[in-house]
């Protein structure tokens, strides 16, 4: 049985089946009640940095956390429009998706190392765990989209020689 999946379409799909629905349901939560969301674990170690080491607000740590929930959709946006594009056989044999998954992976990935980055600040172990393991699965579907060659694309017909006729007066 002959397949046309590239590595890196069969990965970022894997990749958005945890991203879409995850990245979600959070980003919901901060919507839905912006000061429970943002003390759930994804979120609490960006809460507590933003609230105790940047010393702001209430509100404009709820601000913040708004501005976390639209950054958050916007990478299931992408994900969710590659998954679209995927399931068109002749956009994934060429590579057609790859642009949305490398925005959706570029966008990610700067959320969750910034993430780690607040965790390992405020001493947030489980998340620091969390982010980290986000931020590696990001990094290790970047590398296989940019390591993998780009499908053969047919191969023209070549003129060996042209035959001219002479013209005729």
């Amino acid at each position: 049985m002959t397949t046309n999946w590239r590595i890196s379409s069969f990965n970022g799909a894997l990749l958005a089946a945890y991203f879409v629905p995850t990245w979600a349901i959070v980003a919901f939560r901060i919507v839905a009640s912006p000061a429970h969301g943002m003390f759930d674990q994804p979120n609490i170690a960006m809460t507590l940095f933003v609230s105790d080491h940047l010393q702001w607000a209430a509100l404009s740590t709820l601000r913040f956390g708004w501005l976390l929930a639209v950054g958050r959709l916007t990478v299931v946006a992408f994900f969710a429009l590659f998954l679209l594009l995927l399931t068109r056989p002749a956009i994934r044999r060429a590579g057609g998706c790859n642009e949305a998954l490398a925005i959706a992976l570029a966008l990610g990935s700067v959320i969750s190392f910034l993430a780690m980055i607040m965790a390992s600040q405020v001493g947030e172990t489980a998340a620091l765990r969390l982010h980290a393991a986000e931020l590696l699965a990001m990094l290790g579907t970047a590398i296989v989209l940019l390591v993998e060659q780009p499908a053969d694309a047919p191969a023209l017909p070549v003129e060996t020689e042209r035959q001219v006729s002479p013209a005729v007066a």
